[in-house]
């Protein structure tokens, strides 16, 4: 069926509208523009591209999301003010909004002023000329042409894929309330999937629904991998992106097979290694397991290869065999709202940025079976070779009950730059902020700024796992780095997994001639810990260790 929509209802921006990603460019200023102002509603465009503070944007007919990054003078007691039109919309603590009851096709001017100290005093900090979209057609997944049965038996991969081949910039294809099983699915440019609520598209646990194997990248190497069950674009480390302005989103759920189809895909790669039938590159050096090398083909719940402009909002995403949430030489990806569980999933990640640029998630939370969240740039030597670091990543009002936290590394051969995170809370994790990489990696980590968050450690160090592959010839480097108003709690349960535990802080370089360097920590603090309900040994300020460091500093106290 399709037509044009005339009744629904949603939350985060209502499931069958038309979505747009709002757009800057410092020399060709579109109505997508962002701009930071000094005055209340005037700006010079060159002047806003060097502003604090960038105002981003997503539009429905009905809503706009706005985003900014946090201002260097917010203090602990800051507030935001969003105004739209010249009147109040929101007062708001956190560095997004929602925006709702707009009309379709109609421009909005959008500001946020700050009060940086809680003193009542605001001032301009960004603004930007937003405009919502029209209404879009509906493709029904359910009518005809398609078909498709939500009672969770029926597989459902054609109809879906058909009706996804059939969305242009003007239609959004629909899942309604029920289980739709279906295997791998294929989005191209300007295409749209909204999940509705009360719905979950589910993957099989059959390892052929995921065929044919597609060229990817995983753990830092380029492979073939079995493809995932949403799959956008195509990997090529030279090229510019090829697939763009995808946006999935809603009140449903995308799962996949979890840990059933994680042991399938397994033990059938297993079985082409001894056949002669794989094309899963040996391992050079030791691997961490048996598992490892037959488990680099699994598939991801949503992978983008050379994709640009993709948001992914409001849903509950996890059960992937492997990572949930995977880019690959993309750029303005944009997560916001979702849900990611895997927990019991052997590397079941969230959110993975891959050799990136421009990539932004906030408002999400984790319950996942490895990272929340882990930043990466390929393994040695290929990483090294290729040469595509990760970088401009926005982590912000992001939460974890369970997992290992947020990561940069330990895949960073292709260096890890300008990484801002704000307002979260890794406290329930293992890790809470671990930086790392092995000896042989090369590349870099630096430029990383963490403000008002709680982790339960930070660790910046080597590993010794996911050490195979050939020696780079260089030798990692750790630097310049500010965590400013972090709070150290540790609430993660030392028995569900002693990998997590150890110092609160820990700053380690390689060696003397590669240490650790210009590391701060500022407004610092570290809380007592209850006996038995976490690591015994951790013990405040004097838990901190450092070893081939130099220029570091702290400020604090121990709660």
């Amino acid at each position: 069926m399709t037509g044009p929509i005339t009744d629904f209802s949603g939350s985060f921006g209502k499931p069958w509208q038309q979505f747009a990603l709002g757009s800057f460019n410092a020399d060709n200023v579109t109505t997508h523009e962002t701009t930071g102002f000094t005055g209340p509603d005037t700006l010079n465009a060159k002047e806003a591209y060097m502003a604090d503070a960038m105002l981003q944007y997503t539009a429905t007919h009905d809503s706009l999301t706005v985003w900014w990054d946090r201002p260097d003078d917010a203090g602990a007691k800051r507030h935001y003010r969003v105004m739209v039109n010249g009147e109040m919309e929101r007062e708001t603590t956190v560095t997004h909004c929602t925006i709702r009851g707009l009309q379709p096709s109609q421009t909005y001017r959008v500001a946020v002023r700050l009060d940086a100290d809680g003193s009542g005093r605001f001032h301009g900090l960004a603004s930007v000329e937003a405009r919502t979209t029209a209404v879009k057609r509906v493709i029904d997944v359910t009518q005809p042409p398609y078909y498709a049965v939500g009672d969770g038996r029926k597989l459902n991969t054609a109809a879906i894929q058909q009706a996804l081949d059939n969305c242009d910039a003007d239609s959004v294809v629909v899942i309604p309330a029920g289980t739709f099983l279906t295997g791998a699915l294929r989005m191209h440019s300007h295409t749209d999937l909204v999940v509705s609520k009360d719905a979950t598209l589910q993957g099989t646990t059959d390892p052929a629904d995921y065929e044919p194997y597609i060229r990817s990248w995983f753990e830092g190497i380029e492979m073939n991998c079995l493809s995932s069950l949403i799959n956008i674009g195509e990997l090529d480390h030279d090229g510019p992106a090829n697939v763009t302005d995808v946006t999935i989103r809603g009140e449903g759920a995308i799962l996949s097979g979890g840990r059933e189809l994680m042991r399938n895909v397994i033990d059938r790669e297993k079985q082409r290694i001894r056949d002669g039938r794989s094309t899963a590159p040996a391992a050079v050096g030791r691997p961490d397991g048996d598992d490892t090398v037959p488990g680099r083909v699994r598939p991801r719940l949503i992978n983008m290869s050379n994709a640009s402009r993709v948001t992914i909002a409001g849903l509950t995403l996890g059960q992937s065999a492997s990572w949930n949430v995977h880019m690959i030489y993309s750029d303005h990806i944009v997560t916001y709202g979702c849900t990611f569980r895997s927990k019991g999933v052997f590397n079941g990640d969230g959110w993975d940025p891959d050799s990136c640029e421009d990539c932004t998630i906030f408002d999400c939370a984790f319950e996942t079976g490895d990272d929340a969240i882990a930043i990466k740039s390929g393994k040695n030597p290929e990483g090294n070779v290729i040469n595509r670091p990760c970088r401009n990543i926005r982590i912000f009002d992001c939460r974890a009950t369970f997992g290992f936290g947020i990561t940069l590394g330990s895949e960073m051969s292709g260096g890890i730059a300008n990484v801002r995170i704000w307002d979260c809370d890794m406290s329930s994790t293992s890790f809470g902020l671990e930086i790392k990489a092995t000896r042989k990696r090369g590349g870099y980590v630096r430029d990383v700024r963490a403000y008002d968050s709680t982790f339960s450690h930070i660790q910046l160090h080597g590993v010794p796992y996911n050490d195979d592959g050939e020696d780079s010839g260089h030798v990692p480097e750790f630097e310049d780095m500010l965590f400013d108003n972090v709070r150290i709690e540790d609430r993660f349960p030392a028995a569900s997994d002693a990998r997590g535990k150890g110092r609160d802080i820990e700053v380690c370089g390689f060696d003397a001639e590669h240490p650790a360097h210009d590391i701060t920590f500022r407004n610092l603090t570290i809380a007592s810990t209850q006996p038995g309900d976490i690591d015994p040994n951790a013990n405040g300020m004097g838990n901190i260790r450092l070893q081939f460091a130099r220029d570091i500093s702290f400020t604090g106290d121990c709660a």
